[in-house]
């Protein structure tokens, strides 16, 4: 063979190699390494510096990346004085629910000077989700941004934005969180308004010595963006929109949709919005807005606007900002406006035949207060204490790990009989009849439902006037769900209309104050899943359940063994 044939023959092979390379890497799934320390810093904003809890020393918090079917670990190091867990929102865990995070719920927190290692893989999941702390509020500066990408041999339903950003919704108070919860908990009252909105931690010129505190996108004119919207807020719903843009609604909670346009999007807390946005204005100065959307009456709210800057190329540094006009803060038109629009992109399997049908009522009560100290334990309504229920069920958290004890079948910790429907039909929206009129006593219990693994469940979530409606964001660990219907008033299966051909598929959804949702999904992740509203103080007053989905005829066959490094309680 000549040396001529031997260089082509080399050449051959090395660009085959190169090539079964290329191909491994694009078809193969890679493992991501994270580190995230859990530490204090000291951070000024609002002309008062304080101590906050945050991950690597950064607010928000680092942003996770990955493809499609990657696996992530994440070794979670606490140097803080507070427990804490985390977790990964909207991400299903498939056979990893150890992983899942909620304190108590899944595993105990890790404790100070603990670590622990999360280890879970994307399965089939692309879009925008979070992660964020689940103990106490920690929530609120303790959050960050998970991206997981599609395979590189799979492009969007779109044409590819010039560039996108992620945007972080959030809320922020100068109290320290953790003894701001005890304190309301305590009190026996409602908690204070936040003391400022933020968009990606910064709060913006609206708010006292904070004119230089503004988050800025610099874009190209004439570019397309992708906007990755995420509400990492505790107890506010947040409207967002940009001054004389429109945008166009791709994904919500990590499902592609149907491209819908509109001039203002809502996000309940725990929710994540891609959106388009075209840069097809003049060369200026735009704002961006984040403000409240707040359904309940008589209640106290932040009513500044948070503002960040759409700054086009080109721009003169002194130039007028066009302002952007957000909906009054109670527009629950723009809302339903915007649920309307919400479609998936293409037509889906919904369950038609139902396994397991649930009515579940979610709403505020207020409970006796038999305190000898009514002054500062019964702060509620009516000298009574403020609580949420399911069912008329205020969760108590447990102080062991749910998840540990039924996979080691202990007893006592927990009960089994979560009720499918309220004991009592009335009219839930517009108030209770004479005999329970002033009945609204919430019971306590931490209970569960069972379900079969490939059960077919309908749910009926209904909002109750029992003290107040309001629109509550209510969140399923473990699964998505289509939203087949939502409406105001008493849920009416007569007259209700449902979308059974291309409904959204979500993780988060906000129930419609003073009215009801309908979901539907398949129970086909075993483990154990919480189901909870996601204002944080209506989790901490108690409205949650848990799900079990089992695998087989044992307890949870198919899950691994806990992890080593789980925590002890």
């Amino acid at each position: 063979m000549t040396i001529s044939a031997v260089s082509s023959l080399f050449r051959l092979s090395l660009f085959l190699f190169i090539l079964q390379v290329m191909n491994f890497g694009r078809f193969s799934a890679a493992t991501r390494f994270y580190q995230f320390k859990v530490q204090t810093m000291r951070l000024t904003r609002l002309c008062q510096t304080k101590e906050i809890v945050t991950i690597n020393g950064k607010f928000p918090g680092p942003a996770i990346t990955a493809q499609e079917d990657d696996i992530i670990v994440i070794k979670v190091i606490n140097m803080t004085p507070y427990n804490t867990t985390i977790h990964w929102h909207g991400i299903k865990q498939k056979l990893s629910c150890w992983y899942d995070g909620p304190s108590y719920i899944t595993q105990c927190p890790i404790q100070s000077g603990q670590s622990f290692t999360y280890n879970f893989t994307v399965a089939q999941q692309k879009g925008t989700f979070f992660w964020h702390a689940h103990f106490s509020w920690l929530r609120a500066t303790v959050y960050g941004p998970l991206i997981v990408y599609p395979k590189s041999s799979t492009s969007y339903p779109f044409k590819k934005p010039f560039n996108e950003h992620t945007i972080l919704l959030g809320e922020y108070w100068l109290k320290n969180v953790v003894e701001l919860e005890q304190h309301v908990l305590e009190s026996g009252g409602p908690p204070p308004p936040a003391d400022a909105f933020t968009i990606n931690g910064q709060p913006g010129p609206n708010y006292n010595c904070s004119s230089n505190d503004a988050y800025e996108i610099k874009i190209v004119p004439r570019k397309t963006y992708l906007l990755r919207l995420i509400n990492a807020g505790i107890n506010m719903e947040s409207f967002f929109t940009i001054a004389n843009h429109r945008l166009t609604i791709v994904e919500v909670d990590g499902e592609y949709t149907k491209p819908f346009t509109t001039e203002r999007v809502m996000l309940v807390p725990g929710q994540t919005m891609n959106v388009l946005v075209t840069a097809d204005q003049a060369i200026g100065r735009y704002s961006i807005a984040m403000g409240p959307y707040e359904s309940a009456k008589n209640v106290k709210f932040q009513n500044t606007s948070a503002i960040a800057n759409f700054r086009y190329f080109g721009a003169l540094p002194n130039s007028v900002t066009s302002p952007a006009k957000l909906p009054i803060f109670n527009d629950n038109i723009a809302v339903k406006t915007i649920m309307d629009g919400l479609r998936s992109l293409n037509a889906v399997d919904v369950p038609k035949a139902i396994d397991a049908h649930l009515f579940i009522t979610i709403g505020i009560n207020v409970n006796k207060c038999n305190s000898e100290n009514p002054n500062n334990k019964c702060q509620g309504p009516r000298e009574g204490r403020l609580a949420a229920s399911m069912n008329n069920i205020s969760f108590i958290e447990p102080k062991v790990s749910i998840l540990e004890a039924y996979y080691k079948q202990l007893e006592g910790y927990f009960t089994l009989d979560f009720p499918t429907a309220p004991e009592k039909s009335y009219d839930f929206v517009n108030g209770a009849p004479n005999d329970i009129a002033n009945d609204t006593q919430a019971a306590n219990g931490t209970r569960a439902m069972v379900f079969e693994y490939g059960s077919r469940i309908q749910i009926i979530f209904q909002n109750t006037g029992t003290l107040t409606t309001e629109n509550h964001p209510i969140h399923l660990h473990g699964h998505s769900f289509y939203v087949i219907g939502y409406g105001t008033g008493n849920y009416d299966e007569g007259t209700a209309q449902f979308n059974l051909e291309d409904p959204p598929y979500l993780n988060t959804i906000g129930v419609p104050v003073g009215g009801w949702a309908a979901i539907r999904f398949v129970a086909n992740n075993p483990g154990l899943w919480l189901l909870h509203c996601h204002f944080d103080i209506h989790q901490t007053w108690g409205m949650s359940t848990m799900f079990i989905v089992k695998d087989g005829k044992t307890v949870l066959e198919s899950l691994p063994h806990p992890p080593a490094d789980l925590p002890n309680c």
